[in-house]
């Protein structure tokens, strides 16, 4: 059997992401409309389960908006907040009103509602099989090695642990990279994300059991093109792609692609289209398992039955 296809996505710059994001902390919250949005849905499932997690971690916490409510859901877990950026975690414990030791190095804090640590995914400063309940928020489509960053996630997660997460799929800013297809013949302007099924795959290669995955779609409308250029740099989402142009892009050529934009009007309104894939899995081997299985392996299902089969587990 040949190895899984790592790198399916074009390789990131890790710099690029930690420099722009933390230069994005101070106007994240304001714009990070959908981010807000998503933190509730991946709540709204966790509602479902009949978990009773004693060690949740959330990576990628950004600013703690997921982090926030997993802490009022859970209030006698110990909860760990951990991202690149440590400019992120700052407002991230201004959201949560935390109180900083000073004795701690700066690359963690805690109080009685969460631990902060500046970290990233590849990496995590956390013990094996010390986790219950992982989950992470819009944050994994900044990795390109998904393997490897599962296979972490699969370390500290304790048998039988959960994780539930969201990221952004193919269809995402599909008008913005059609009107840079439209000017320059492409569309690598534009990050590209990874299809539900092969996230799927990557679970199971990587010790996961039982993934479910399914899909949402949201529409963003703006009275401009710009401005959605304008949101997109507000939260440090640029393209962190290291095979992008290092060249200074021409005025007429971003001008022409403002314009293909234009012509993708709908009802009055610049869309931008954000396909969200959620996911979840238990830390236990799937059965069948590989890039070759059969695809009942990956199942795809309705709320009302992820709770059923929560329930089941229990």
């Amino acid at each position: 059997m040949s190895e899984p296809l790592k790198h399916s996505t074009p390789p990131v710059n890790r710099s690029h992401i930690k420099q722009h994001f933390s230069h994005a902390a101070p106007t994240y919250d304001e714009a990070a409309i959908l981010q807000k949005t998503v933190a509730e849905r991946v709540d709204e499932r966790l509602a479902l389960t009949t978990l009773d997690p004693r060690v949740i971690v959330d990576i990628g916490a950004g600013t703690g908006l997921l982090t926030e409510k997993v802490i009022q859901r859970y209030p006698q877990a110990s909860v760990i907040a951990i991202d690149l950026s440590l400019a992120m975690l700052k407002h991230a414990e201004q959201r949560l009103k935390k109180r900083k030791f000073n004795w701690l190095p700066q690359s963690i804090w805690q109080n009685n509602g969460a631990t902060l640590l500046n970290a990233d995914a590849y990496a995590l400063p956390l013990a094996d099989n010390s986790v219950d309940l992982l989950v992470s928020n819009l944050m994994l489509q900044w990795c390109d090695d998904l393997d490897s960053v599962f296979a972490e996630f699969r370390r500290v997660l304790r048998p039988e642990g959960l994780i539930m997460f969201t990221t952004f799929g193919p269809d995402t800013l599909k008008e913005l990279k059609q009107a840079w297809a439209i000017t320059d013949g492409v569309d690598a302007h534009v990050n590209q994300f990874v299809d539900m099924h092969d996230i799927g795959d990557a679970l199971i290669r990587n010790g996961f059991g039982q993934p479910v995955m399914d899909v949402e779609h949201f529409t963003l409308t703006y009275d401009k093109p710009m401005g959605v250029l304008k949101d997109l740099k507000a939260i440090g989402a640029t393209n962190a792609s290291l095979n992008r142009s290092k060249g200074l892009m021409g005025k007429q050529r971003f001008h022409n692609m403002l314009e293909a934009y234009e012509t993708l009007r709908s009802e009055g309104k610049i869309p931008a289209t954000y396909e969200v894939v959620h996911g979840h899995a238990w830390a236990a081997q799937e059965v069948i398992k590989g890039p070759a299985r059969d695809r009942a392996g990956l199942v795809e299902i309705s709320l009302d039955e992820f709770a059923k089969q929560t329930k089941q587990l229990k």
